[in-house]
Formats: structure tokens, C-alpha cells, sequence
């Protein structure tokens, strides 16, 4: 079974989760993009959701779906979003924004009674910081924005390349909100939720991928079945 195979198989186990009338926040991403295949066959055969998407890209595959999509001004609180993750720890710790939807994907989170990470057990890290972690920050005063937060990832007692994100053709990357990712080489993140207090307070920084507080549950797949992370029902 390829890894493909096993995030269908967590994005099914994540779909039971859903009941009829239920507001939903989709997330982006490989695995994410199982999660709302299966959806939009449910919504075909009659089921009654209400989503909000985070990321264009979830929106344009949703929609195309056919699943009946809303925005976070028309419906702000959610029951339920159910997204990927580039990292998960024991902790229930993320990070994320492999996916450049970071920013959307945490104001989602933030506006859910309850979010579940579905992933394949690759995921599964004892310490964060080997996937790099995304930095969303505005495109001016790059330079200056870039100095400042390697000296909070300094003094969060990290350390590591910030490597400005481009696409494969060499452009700089431009998120859904118009900025651009520095994503921070560190090998391993001893404390995350300090790190994450230092990027608050970093002007220019839009948002991080560190996750903490926001997931409920995880549900991994692998070779060996489902191993289930928090609490999900």
C-alpha cells in the first residue's frame, strides 16, 4: 500500500465523523484533497453540509464537486475542520504550510469547535522541526522582517536557514493573501510554543505553521491500520 493509499484511508475514517446539517472547514493539501473527494460524493448522494474552504484551491475542488460552499463572514463558527499536517507529535503539536495555506488553514482551525488531522503515519515526529517550518510574512520590508525572525528562532533557542519559498519555475511563491514564506531549516524545534510566542510578536510576520492548541485528534494511517491521536468522536 502507497502513501497515497493510506491518506485516502485516514480521509475515510475522518469522513465518519460528519453529520448531516454539519458546518465544516476543509483543509488543503494531498490528503485534504481525499477528504473532500469522499465528501462531494456523500454531498451527491444526499448528504446536508455547509463548508468553508482554506485555500482557492479547496475551493475550486469543492466547488466543483458540487459541495455547498460558504465563507467564515457568512458562517464564523464551525463544527468540525478537518485538514492535513506536514508534522504531528504525540502532543498533538503541528506544523504546517507545505501547502502555502497556512495563514487560512490556522484562522479556520481557530473557528472550529473541534479539528482533526488526517495524515499517513510518516507524519508521526517525537520532535517538530524536521519538515521546515513555514513563516508567512509581507513582502515589504522582507529583508528586515527576515533579520527579526532569526533572531526570535535564535533566541527561542533554534537555529537554522530561512530559505525564501519559490515556485518550480523560480518565482517567487505569492500566497492566497498576497505574501510570501520564509520556511526555517531547524532539524529539530526543542520548544516549540516558545518559538511560536517569538513569531507572534515579529513585525512582518503574518502567521507560522506551528499549530499548538488547535487539533483535537489525529488519525494516521499506516500498514498497520489506523493509529487515532486525542480524542475524535
Amino acid at each position: 500500500m502507497n502513501a497515497d493509499d493510506l491518506k485516502k484511508q485516514a480521509a475515510a475514517r475522518a469522513l465518519e465523523l460528519v453529520r448531516p446539517g454539519m458546518r465544516l472547514g476543509l483543509g488543503t493539501g494531498s490528503t485534504a484533497k481525499h477528504f473532500v473527494d469522499l465528501l462531494g460524493a456523500k454531498v451527491a448522494a444526499g448528504l446536508s453540509v455547509i463548508c468553508v474552504a482554506t485555500s482557492e484551491a479547496t475551493q475550486a475542488q469543492a466547488l466543483s464537486l458540487g459541495i455547498p460552499m460558504s465563507t467564515l463572514d457568512e458562517t464564523p463558527e464551525l463544527d468540525l475542520t478537518v485538514d492535513g499536517a506536514d508534522e504531528v507529535d504525540p502532543q498533538l503539536r503541528l506544523i504546517k504550510g507545505g501547502g502555502a495555506a497556512l495563514l487560512r488553514e490556522k484562522i479556520v482551525a481557530a473557528a472550529s469547535a473541534r479539528m482533526i488531522v488526517i495524515a499517513d503515519d510518516g507524519k508521526l515526529v517525537q520532535k517538530l522541526g524536521r519538515f521546515p517550518l513555514p513563516i508567512e510574512v509581507v513582502p515589504f520590508g522582507l529583508e528586515a522582517t527576515r533579520r527579526a525572525v532569526a533572531q526570535a528562532v535564535e533566541a527561542a533557542g533554534a537555529a537554522g536557514e530561512l530559505v525564501l519559498r519559490r515556485r518550480p519555475d523560480g518565482a517567487i511563491l505569492v500566497t492566497d493573501g498576497g505574501h510570501h514564506i520564509l520556511d526555517a531549516h531547524l532539524g529539530a524545534i526543542e520548544r516549540p510554543e516558545l518559538l511560536a510566542q517569538a513569531l507572534n510578536v515579529v513585525p512582518g510576520v503574518v502567521e507560522h505553521g506551528l499549530f499548538i492548541g488547535l487539533a483535537a485528534g489525529a488519525i494516521l494511517a499506516g500498514e498497520g491500520g489506523l493509529t487515532i491521536l486525542g480524542g475524535i468522536e
